[in-house]
């Protein structure tokens, strides 16, 4: 790989993206509680592919709310192919090194949830049901309705979205909410869509959180996260209580591997 193309690789593995370049795939590595973007699944990792379209508004993060940090990228063989990873694997030397800014923890948001401490005691048995029953993890409806409504099952918003959730009435009719403000009708109506977002998706709470925001055709419509401020914004924030959630449920929170 000459050094053009390479830097066009770190500039995808750090979320930055110069236009450069046709879609690709990227792999997003987890191991044990640690995460690589890597150009080729790495051994032993769990690895999950995201392909990135270079005419994309909105460049995915596919590292998560990790704050600034600085990284290597290294160079290796694999399958008798130059392959490139931010994980140090045997056989490995380094390339080169990089800085990335991930999504904030403070972000600012117009919607009715504020940023704050873990609420673990609001509906939490509605919580604990719906993501048993939806195979959608706790810690991600939680965040989801913290930003939404701050659990506030009377909520409407300004666009008519309604209840815990804050599901507009279409949304809430296609998955059988007949009273939105019901807690427990709300939360597993909302947890029945955001599994449908997430498999539509592939995983990618982002876009996933995005859709939940702006809808399903913004995200298509600019193939990725919308560049609206709001909707850029909620995203953030959503991630960002999710990673405290999970802290504040002793879920094992994802860093950068070295």
């Amino acid at each position: 790989m000459s050094l053009r193309p390479a830097l066009v690789a770190l500039l995808l593995l750090s979320g930055l993206w110069p236009g450069l370049v046709a879609a690709r795939t990227v792999y997003r590595c987890v191991q044990g509680s640690t995460v690589s973007l890597a150009t080729a699944p790495e051994p032993g990792s769990r690895c999950t592919p995201k392909e990135i379209d270079d005419s994309a508004v909105q460049t995915p993060n596919l590292w998560g709310n990790m704050g600034v940090f600085s990284g290597v990228l290294y160079e290796r063989e694999q399958d008798g192919k130059l392959v490139y990873s931010t994980r140090n694997l045997p056989g490995s030397r380094v390339f080169l090194k990089f800085t990335v800014a991930t999504p904030p923890g403070e972000p600012a948001h117009e919607g009715l949830g504020k940023v704050g401490k873990p609420q673990l005691a609001q509906h939490a048995k509605q919580f604990k049901a719906a993501a048993k029953a939806t195979g959608v993890d706790d810690a991600w409806l939680r965040a989801i309705a913290h930003a939404e409504s701050n659990f506030d099952a009377l909520a409407v918003s300004s666009k008519g979205a309604q209840g815990v959730m804050q599901l507009m009435p279409d949304t809430a009719l296609e998955y059988g909410v007949r009273d939105p403000f019901s807690p427990q009708q709300s939360i597993d109506g909302g947890a029945r869509y955001m599994r449908a977002l997430l498999r539509r998706y592939n995983g990618d709470r982002p876009l996933a959180a995005a859709a939940y925001n702006a809808g399903i055709g913004a995200v298509a419509r600019y193939k990725g996260v919308p560049p609206y401020a709001e909707t850029l914004a909620y995203v953030d924030k959503v991630m960002a209580l999710y990673t405290r959630y999970r802290e504040a449920m002793g879920i094992r929170i994802e860093v950068p591997a070295k």
